[in-house]
């Protein structure tokens, strides 16, 4: 009885191990898929634009569907967040429901993706076409990073590519490379109008950009062919608005309601700081729909508790982020015989990470002609230059002597002997005793030893 017992159990158990390792077989199974059989799934597809099909998507269909499986599979977690508000925009434009794809192909549908250019956002603008679309960029806020805004200027920005060149395929490696390169590879083609007839005068990455989109639009949609299926899902929550114009606590504002600080971030992306800053007028910031009306009766108290809590922290901090703009206005320097970053910094009252930041410089290396992007305080104008010119010429004798042979830094607007310790490498205690210290207090101009020479 015993034996028959354990004879059971052992195909019972035997059962259920190879009925588990069938279902990881069948998930892990990759259904092969011939040229022929993707280029009839994509003639099947119900499109506006062209999605013309040769060895070069077929290369991008086997990346999204065999080589980077999980990617395709992160995709499809996410579109039922953020392929709706595309639907509704381009159809608010008369556009191609299929350029919802574009996001994916610009950001992996992240609010939060930032490019090596820079380019921020779902549809990944630049800071310049941003602003040209009416997308506002702070140091607290980046509206390139809110799915709402962001959309509806992509959507303006595409449709006016799409008026210069006719033609939607360009229209997207417009919107890659800029119009301007797309312009040469018309003229050096023999002034051809389609994209694949000037695709080898093309860029090298915008070459890749169209194949890629069609790729995306095939995975997508074929998804399940190809045994692709999402790890869940994430949706939008509902919300409704409430409107900001102070400064305004995001975190305070969170806790007095008892609610989650990340789901009120994750429904305003373009928030960076958790913050909104003195001078904000009428934003319409996102709420769970519930609370509206628990927000409506405790208005007076939420806002006025927002409102105390940590803003000069935060304002120091934007002012001593490297490459920070916050309270800045813009001039551009260009670079002469004998320009070092060190003398220019000094010269405008700046520090040479500030410098590098603002100009994308990877090195201390500048030329002669260059055009330098310099952002100063408002303080700096035709009159008051001369004031920002700090050298040792401008420190007293008496101190000129004491400063030989040192390494002397000279204290920037903004600096704080925590930031110079962290850019310099070296402690706040030994700023304080090289110098004679007795408190954390230094001022803009001042000559501060940080060593030996």
């Amino acid at each position: 009885m015993r034996k028959r017992i354990l004879l059971v159990l052992t195909i019972t158990w035997s059962f259920e191990f190879a009925f588990g390792q069938a279902e990881l077989l069948a998930y892990d199974y990759i259904p092969d898929a011939t040229y022929e059989e993707v280029a009839n799934r994509i003639n099947q597809l119900d499109t506006e634009i062209p999605l013309n099909f040769n060895h070069r998507v077929k290369a991008f269909v086997d990346y999204f569907t065999i080589k980077d499986r999980k990617y395709t599979q992160e995709i499809l977690k996410r579109k039922d967040q953020y392929f709706p508000i595309f639907e509704e925009h381009l159809a608010k434009y008369d556009m191609p429901d299929e350029l919802k794809y574009l996001a994916v192909v610009e950001s992996g549908l992240r609010t939060n993706a930032i490019s090596r250019a820079s380019a921020v956002g779902l549809w990944q603008f630049i800071s310049s076409t941003g602003k040209l679309y009416g997308l506002k960029n702070s140091w607290y806020v980046d509206e390139r990073m809110d799915p709402y805004e962001a959309t509806d200027a992509a959507c303006r920005h595409l449709m006016d590519l799409y008026r210069m060149f006719d033609d939607w395929e360009l229209a997207l490696a417009a919107y890659n490379a800029g119009p301007g390169n797309v312009r040469k590879a018309i003229r050096r083609s023999g002034y051809k109008k389609k994209f694949w007839e000037v695709y080898r005068y093309l860029p090298r990455e915008t070459r890749s950009y169209v194949p890629q989109f069609v790729a995306i639009i095939y995975a997508m949609n074929y998804a399940e062919e190809h045994n692709i299926f999402p790890l869940g899902y994430q949706y939008s929550m509902e919300f409704d608005t409430i409107t900001v114009s102070q400064y305004f606590h995001i975190e305070t504002f969170a806790n007095q309601l008892n609610l989650c600080l990340d789901d009120v971030l994750n429904m305003n992306p373009q928030i960076k700081r958790g913050a909104l800053p003195e001078g904000t007028r009428n934003f319409a910031l996102k709420v769970p729909k519930e609370y509206k009306e628990k927000i409506a009766i405790n208005r007076t108290f939420l806002y006025d508790t927002a409102r105390k809590v940590g803003k000069k922290e935060l304002e120091r901090l934007a002012i001593n982020t490297p490459g920070s703009t916050y309270g800045r206005t813009r001039l551009y320097h260009r670079v002469r015989s004998g320009d070092v970053l060190g003398t220019i910094a000094r010269r405008y009252r700046v520090r040479i990470a500030d410098i590098k930041k603002w100009n994308n410089l990877n090195s201390n290396m500048i030329r002669i002609g260059q055009r330098l992007k310099i952002w100063v305080l408002p303080t700096y104008n035709s009159r008051t230059k001369g004031l920002y010119a700090t050298t040792a010429r401008q420190v007293p004798k008496a101190t000129q002597a004491n400063l030989k042979g040192k390494a002397v830094y000279y204290v920037q607007p903004g600096d704080s002997l925590w930031s110079i310790s962290k850019d310099r490498n070296i402690t706040i205690e030994k700023i304080k005793t090289l110098n004679n210290l007795s408190s954390n207090m230094i001022k803009p101009g001042q000559a501060l030893i940080l060593g030996s020479s």
